[in-house]
């Protein structure tokens, strides 16, 4: 039975909003999830990506998200959005538009929605 659509961007939708949450223990991450930020290996399992987004200091600065947007093309799910950091540079608010392409089979053996690869694009700005 095929995984729909909607759980698929739900599962999306976990990780995205455990960015700013540093709440990742409901993240369906496949076992063996790897993630990939401008072509570097940041994620190496599942647990490894969870323990990231609860305690990681790197994922510690975001403050928020925006809504995603997403669309669906077979087994990817990509979502746009922006997030805010806390630190400040020069008196502004440091942020990042961030794609990232998830993949999140339609016909995974579990039978659920689950994140088995993270690619994500990061491009930061200034706000004012």
């Amino acid at each position: 039975m095929a995984v729909p659509e909607a759980e698929r961007i739900a599962a999306a939708q976990a990780y995205i909003s455990a960015l700013a949450s540093h709440q990742a223990d409901d993240v369906p991450f496949a076992p063996g999830c790897t993630r990939v930020e401008v072509g570097l290996k940041t994620g190496f399992s599942g647990d490894h990506l969870r323990r990231s987004l609860n305690n990681g200091l790197q994922y510690r600065v975001i403050k928020a998200v925006t809504t995603p947007e997403f669309t669906v093309d077979g087994d990817t799910v990509r979502a746009r959005f922006e997030l805010s950091t806390k630190p400040k540079l020069a008196g502004r608010s440091v942020g990042a538009r961030i794609d990232e392409t998830f993949l999140i089979p339609a016909d995974d053996p579990s039978g659920r929605a689950q994140i088995h690869h993270i690619n994500a694009s990061i491009r930061p700005f200034l706000a004012h």
